[in-house]
């Protein structure tokens, strides 16, 4: 599957389709209508959108006759209409890949990785405005680069967060990338766990790639370092103890720490690939990180404490959609009795690592879980039961998040903790992880005197 180098201004006087209509969609169309460019619009459920036409419905052979045609991330390379546009000598790409085909390469950073991407990037864009820079922080979450309503040409610094869906759009990688964590997810979309830890990767290592800022700490990186790049600074959560200025952004946990530590590394290079030897001042002195830290606003639904009630703290981690965030979140409890909700829609991945990692918890734990995925988990659990399980106290499947979190609240008093924190997506049951961490913080109103 080649990633063809064509920019957006290669379009004008072209035919072009857009197929999705959902936020990078929109962002595409706005794009070229600013070009002059009046597309072909094609959704797979257009719903009532006049103009769009529905790709079982005529949409497909539409977007056959056009030259180039500019996908959403969420469809998937490998879907069979994706291979007829292909054979008809239509040309797939993604926005992002035509802007990054056109940008200044030394002035992005790419940031990606199963979990983690969005936190750490968030980092670097914050100590990047904090040192006085213009920094856009896009790309899988946030504003498209190339949206018209964003790219006003005024940014020192792009922050380009990239998910494995984007990854097969880029044709070029920027001299300094970032790689968080790497576990398996997304199968169905890609297809198997080799394809996405390929798809994944392969952001860090298309032409202009250089240097890529690893986690240390991950087995599954450190086993497919051939697939990062020319070179590779691994980065662990232990290195510099000194580093008091990661506190100061008042993230909890282990793993946070090492994404800061990560985006410092991320910084460095940049002053490196950008010479701009300020940047590389800044980002090597601990006072001025601390004081460019100050202020930093989690993300919502990321370890977020929504409230107490009668002595139990209860705290939405929704946006934790894969076992690894799962497990941090676990461990950003020492010594704290935990009940851990989880499940949502079920993507095929192994939780088995999951229920090895409850059950090796010293702290007294127990799980409750959600459909669609919760069988699975609770048979994950019980064909890892072994003697001795530290402070394993059982698991239970619940019809619905309700029931969990009531459930979870009788077993967590007086002093515990209730973690939304659920090792799978939102859809199905719930819009997105934040209407789901919404209905979470709810329940736990519901169950107040």
């Amino acid at each position: 599957m080649t990633r063809p180098k064509l920019g957006w201004s290669d379009l004008a006087g072209a035919r072009v389709g857009i197929w999705g209509l959902g936020k990078e969609g929109h962002a595409s169309l706005r794009k070229l209508r600013a070009l002059g460019v009046e597309p072909v619009l094609v959704d797979d459920n257009p719903g009532t959108n006049e103009g769009v036409i529905a790709t079982a419905n005529g949409g497909l052979g539409a977007l056959a006759a056009c030259d180039v045609v500019i996908k959403t991330p969420g469809i998937s390379p490998y879907r069979p209409e994706a291979e007829q546009l292909r054979h008809a000598g239509v040309t797939l790409v993604g926005g992002l890949g035509l802007w990054m085909n056109e940008a200044d390469l030394a002035t992005v950073v790419y940031v990606t990785g199963t979990k983690g991407k969005s936190t750490t990037s968030s980092i670097i864009g914050h100590l990047l405005r904090g040192f006085g820079y213009k920094a856009l922080v896009g790309g899988n979450f946030g504003a498209a680069p190339y949206d018209p309503d964003h790219d006003n040409g005024g940014y020192d610094y792009w922050v380009v967060e990239v998910s494995s869906y984007t990854a097969t759009d880029l044709a070029v990688t920027p001299p300094v990338t970032a790689v968080t964590s790497l576990h398996p997810d997304h199968l169905p979309w890609h297809g198997g766990v080799d394809q996405y830890y390929a798809d994944k990767l392969s952001a860090t290592s298309q032409p202009g790639a250089d240097l890529t800022v690893a986690n240390g700490d991950s087995e599954l990186l450190r086993e497919r370092a051939s697939l990062l790049g020319p070179r590779i600074q691994w980065v662990s959560e232990t290195d510099d103890p000194g580093a008091a200025w990661t506190d100061c952004l008042g993230l909890p946990g282990r793993h946070n720490r090492r994404n800061a530590l990560i985006a410092r590394a991320v910084l460095e290079a940049l002053g490196q690939a950008a010479s701009d030897e300020h940047l590389r001042r800044q980002a090597h002195d601990d006072s001025e990180l601390a004081t460019a830290a100050v202020g930093f606003t989690p993300l919502p639904s990321r370890l977020t404490p929504v409230g107490t009630v009668d002595g139990v703290t209860f705290i939405d981690d929704s946006l934790s959609t894969n076992v690894l965030p799962t497990l941090a979140a676990l461990d950003s409890f020492p010594g704290r009795r935990v009940a851990l909700i989880v499940g949502g829609q079920d993507r095929s991945i192994d939780y088995t690592p999951l229920a090895q990692g409850v059950r090796g918890r010293v702290e007294p734990t127990t799980v409750l879980t959600l459909p669609d995925s919760g069988p699975r988990i609770t048979a994950a659990f019980t064909a890892t039961a072994t003697p001795g399980d530290g402070g394993f106290a059982g698991i239970g499947d619940c019809q619905d998040l309700d029931e969990a979190v009531a459930r979870a609240f009788a077993w967590a008093r007086p002093d515990g903790v209730v973690l939304l924190s659920p090792a799978a997506p939102s859809f199905g049951h719930f819009r997105d992880y934040r209407d789901r961490g919404d209905h979470f913080a709810a329940a736990m109103r519901a169950l107040s005197p």
